[in-house]
């Protein structure tokens, strides 16, 4: 019953700036990991990072090798909402991006740990 919405994707040049947010309804949001998950035509769907919340300010992030120090994930429970942050954007980032809620993943890396998927917004950077 939760329903992802996300936003933000375009065309961007490498080494710009683009922030993709997700915004969640129909659940309790902030009892959910976070994911963000991305896809390109030919190859699996990748994980990019993910998120917790375990306490009144207190989250938890994760993020792949290939996005680190460059993404960053966050979230606002009162907007009921998840952001990904992506600086220094290379042509190899271009792809469809997904957010993804868990209730109890065992892994947050792994695709079939999500119950909820949104549909996904292009994000297309060209060098």
């Amino acid at each position: 019953q939760v329903q992802l919405v996300e936003s933000g994707g375009g065309l961007v040049q490498a080494g710009g700036s683009l922030r993709l947010s997700c915004a969640a309804s129909g659940g309790t949001f902030s009892t959910y990991v976070m994911g963000w998950f991305r896809q390109v035509p030919g190859k699996e769907r990748e994980y990019v990072a993910s998120i917790r919340w375990n306490g009144a300010s207190i989250f938890y992030a994760d993020y792949a090798d290939s996005v680190k120090g460059r993404f960053t994930i966050s979230r606002d429970n009162a907007k009921n909402t998840v952001y990904l942050q992506m600086n220094s954007l290379k042509p190899e980032d271009t792809a469809v991006y997904y957010c993804a809620a868990a209730k109890s993943p065992r892994t947050r890396w792994q695709m079939s740990a999500y119950e909820y998927w949104g549909q996904g917004t292009q994000v297309t950077v060209s060098a």
